[in-house]
């Protein structure tokens, strides 16, 4: 819980480093929060309903207090996987392989699940030492 309200307080940090660990908690945490979100949306009856075209009235087992808290999220959650690039020694702007059709999605896990460079690197200090 530590490594997810430490990218919360670092909400738009997109400079430094960020450890495997604390990505992957703050991914962990975020997907938690979001499954309560959309059960609270349900329990409330705050879902979302539309008419389709087609197939009628349509209900999302999602509303409005999941898509606040995605909102709420997309910075912090941008700003962690930057830096978690920054530990590998990449760019920030290396997240926008994940937009390539089709293929896009398995360099950026790769990226993601690698380990961070050993010492210094040109984005700052090791978070491990």
């Amino acid at each position: 819980m530590n490594y997810f309200i430490h990218c919360l307080k670092n909400y738009a940090n997109f400079s430094g480093r960020a450890r495997r660990k604390e990505y992957w908690m703050f991914v962990l945490f975020t997907a938690i929060f979001a499954i309560l979100f959309a059960g609270l949306d349900n329990l409330l009856g705050t879902t979302i309903s539309f008419n389709h075209p087609t197939e009628g009235l349509m209900k999302l087992p999602y509303g409005y207090f999941y898509f606040a808290f995605g909102l709420a999220m997309l910075v912090p959650g941008i700003a962690a996987i930057v830096r978690r690039f920054h530990d590998i020694g990449k760019s920030g702007w290396w997240y926008f392989i994940a937009f390539v059709p089709c293929i896009g999605i398995f360099p950026l896990i790769y990226f993601l699940v690698k380990a961070g460079d050993t010492g210094d690197n040109q984005f700052g200090p090791d978070p491990k030492a």
